[in-house]
């Protein structure tokens, strides 16, 4: 069962990137047009390639590093999965399936671009935020936070 909610939850946030990167990157030509603002000044489309990890993090163009990226999230995915696949209650497998379906999303888009395709913009109050994220970034991040506070329980 908690395998089950884990994959369900990662086919959601799977679906919901791949919908919003076809719809921000191919029908609204962001690849082509680079900026798009949405809600000046707090939330803006703007185009980035990230062909390395978060924040650019082993940035390489080669078809080496790309294959490298995609072999180690695949041993990640697979590697939670198997993790997660006993563990009782909710906040576990939400948290591995919100990490597994922006893992997902991820390497697919190294298969379809060659790169993650980055393009939501976020500032505030003031601060000239230089990066851009997208939903599968969102849900690792949120997933692996999850898995910080709640995936090593031990009853004592």
């Amino acid at each position: 069962m908690p395998l089950t909610r884990t994959l369900s939850v990662a086919g959601i946030i799977f679906l919901l990137d791949r919908i919003t990167k076809w719809i921000v990157v191919d029908y609204l030509d962001l690849a082509s047009r680079y900026y798009i603002e949405v809600y000046p000044p707090y939330i803006n489309f703007a185009m980035a390639w990230n062909r390395g990890m978060n924040f650019g993090l082993f940035n390489g163009e080669g078809a080496l590093t790309r294959i490298i990226l995609i072999v180690l999230a695949v041993a990640i995915i697979i590697g939670v999965a198997i993790w997660v696949r006993n563990k009782p209650g909710w906040m576990v497998p939400l948290s591995a399936g919100l990490l597994i379906g922006g893992a997902i999303g991820n390497v697919v888009d190294r298969f379809i671009y060659g790169a993650v395709a980055d393009f939501l913009n976020v500032t505030c109050c003031g601060i000239n935020n230089p990066y851009a994220f997208n939903i599968a970034d969102i849900s690792i991040f949120a997933g692996a936070f999850g898995l910080l506070l709640f995936g090593d329980k031990k009853s004592s």
